[in-house]
């Protein structure tokens, strides 16, 4: 069965005002548009396009037995619009998730308080595939050698930041170990040095560094100020072309700055935050989770499934994405494997979705869900639709 879905954009103020409007083809509604969410998250659940007024949870509750979906959904897909950075954030393993929610609950901290760093047990992979353009990202932080190359073009005379150059010469734990302390007191106030290194950027004699050093003075003006910005300069950039991915595993800080794409994610709401935020902050459970480990960041690599299709197969069970391509209209169907519940989101052309009892087109931004009695689906006409499906079937 084939359920169409539809939302309504999230306001969040890091979003653009016209990226998702441009590729739904509609005006834009004024305010920022930052997210779509097409999934079954209580936070914002997609509605069904059946006349029936109902959210994607509540059919699922109603009618998802009866085509097989027993559970609520493993993965949440989104648009994600940004004009300005995100937060910088890390997630918890499952283990780690459990174990903070039971605690929360445990203390009676209410879901929806905000200072509440686990809203559910889950942990929350995810991966972001860019879809226009490039779309630039902050992740892990930088290799030793980068990290020592910046403090020292930068000059600044600071205990701290002495303490940081000097452990970049130890081993590996030094380095990981001097980076959480480092960004421990960056977000408690107690590094002196942080502005004098955001200003030695504008003049730093760091030709390799210029627009990375251009990217954080950009950060500096949407968050003056902010203890953030420090972190943000010892991570890794990272500009994903149009078609390429970065798959964030637990505990690895990350921060996406601009750019339009398709994100999948473990259906989790539970964030650290380090920066670049106004909410709340918790800087020794960010700690408690944080992966501090130096090093490059490499892009996750989609195995090729068939001509024009493309698969995302992070190491989670949680999900894959799947990217289809068809440019060709007379060039037959192409056959996927939806593996479970899955759903369906258009991003270009006019795709159309066929299953056993029926077919859907879908235009760029329109979004539907694949009930598991679809063993198999096949998508014709033109454009791109990525498919978001279990991870447990993938491999990679």
């Amino acid at each position: 069965m084939l359920v169409p879905l539809t939302n309504v954009p999230r306001n969040y103020d890091w979003g653009s005002r016209d990226a998702i409007a441009r590729l739904q083809g509609r005006e834009a509604s004024g305010p920022p548009e930052a997210e779509v969410w097409f999934g079954d998250h209580p936070g914002a659940p997609a509605l069904v396009g059946d006349g029936s007024g109902r959210t994607l949870d509540a059919w699922i509750s109603e009618e998802g037995a009866a085509r097989g979906i027993t559970t609520s959904l493993p993965y949440l897909l989104k648009l994600l619009a940004a004009k300005s950075p995100l937060s910088i954030q890390a997630h918890p393993t499952l283990e780690q998730a459990r174990a903070g929610y039971e605690s929360e609950e445990a203390a009676g901290v209410p879901r929806d308080a905000a200072h509440r760093n686990y809203r559910d047990a889950n942990h929350k992979p995810e991966v972001i595939v860019a879809i226009d353009r490039d779309f630039e990202a902050l992740a892990g932080f930088r290799p030793v050698g980068e990290l020592a190359e910046i403090l020292d073009a930068l000059g600044v005379e600071d205990p701290d930041v002495r303490h940081l150059r000097d452990a970049l010469d130890g081993t590996e734990d030094d380095a990981r170990r001097a980076i959480t302390t480092f960004v421990g007191a960056l977000l408690t106030g107690e590094v002196g040095g942080a502005a004098a290194l955001i200003a030695a950027t504008a003049s730093a004699d760091a030709p390799r560094f210029r627009d990375d050093f251009a990217a954080l003075r950009r950060i500096e003006e949407a968050y003056p100020g902010d203890p953030g910005v420090v972190v943000a300069l010892l991570m890794n950039r990272i500009v994903l072309a149009e078609g390429e991915a970065l798959f964030v595993p637990a505990g690895v800080p990350h921060a996406y700055l601009r750019g339009l794409g398709v994100e999948i994610m473990a259906a989790s709401d539970n964030v650290l935050r380090g920066g670049l935020t106004r909410k709340h902050v918790d800087v020794p459970e960010l700690l408690s989770v944080l992966d501090a480990s130096p090093g490059p960041v490499a892009l996750l690599t989609p195995v090729a499934e068939a001509p024009g299709v493309d698969v995302f197969a992070p190491p989670v069970s949680d999900f894959s994405l799947v990217r289809v391509r068809r440019n060709d209209a007379a060039d037959g169907e192409t056959p996927v494997e939806p593996l479970g519940a899955a759903i369906a989101l258009a991003t270009r052309g006019r795709p159309t979705i066929i299953g056993s009892t029926g077919s859907l087109t879908l235009a760029p931004g329109e979004a539907c869900l694949i009930t598991p009695d679809e063993a198999t689906v096949r998508i014709a006409g033109t454009g791109e639709v990525f498919l978001a499906r279990s991870g447990r079937a993938v491999s990679g």
